[in-house]
């Protein structure tokens, strides 16, 4: 099955009455044009998004019929939390995550970023309120830099560099 667009979302659109399969995608997968997967039941997906900047949320409704739903589900992950105090610490803290190039969520006036401890242990030290928490990311800011490879087995370029530099 190929999935060219989003038929809705369950924000939207009641799917109560119908059996639901999740597409479960890791937060990194939800900007891929071209991808293939398989849902909790086991049905095979394909997708493959024409536009740029198509991407992938939370509850985004794929197959529907009268009885089945094809839902997707953001998985949580480890994901740096922090809380700015005012609108201009929320500029300071975006412009300074913005200037290494990482993925920038806004979620409930907060600003959330993968994990990585290097920039979680800078980000402590610069004195913004920061937290470690397992949450869905879903709101993705639009940026001209995409990530390119997550995984929760590995970690990014910078990562491995600031690991080596900033030895507690």
């Amino acid at each position: 099955m190929i999935i060219e667009s989003v038929l809705g979302n369950t924000a939207d659109i009641s799917i109560a009455h119908l059996e639901t399969d999740l597409l479960q995608l890791e937060w990194f997968e939800t900007t891929k044009r071209i991808q293939r997967k398989k849902t909790a039941t086991g049905r095979e997906i394909a997708i493959r998004f024409w536009r740029e900047g198509q991407r992938l949320r939370q509850g985004d409704i794929l197959v529907m019929d009268e009885q089945h739903a094809v839902v997707v589900d953001i998985i949580p992950s480890d994901a740096i939390v922090v809380t700015p105090r005012n609108l201009l610490e929320m500029g300071s803290v975006c412009y300074e995550i913005g200037n290494k190039h990482l993925p920038v969520f806004i979620q409930n006036d907060q600003v959330l970023l993968p994990f990585e401890e290097p920039i979680f242990r800078w980000l402590l030290a610069s004195g913004y309120a920061t937290e470690k928490q397992h949450t869905r990311l879903t709101n993705l800011l639009n940026a001209n830099v995409q990530p390119h490879s997550h995984g929760s087995s590995g970690s990014s370029l910078f990562s491995k560099i600031m690991g080596l530099t900033s030895k507690p």
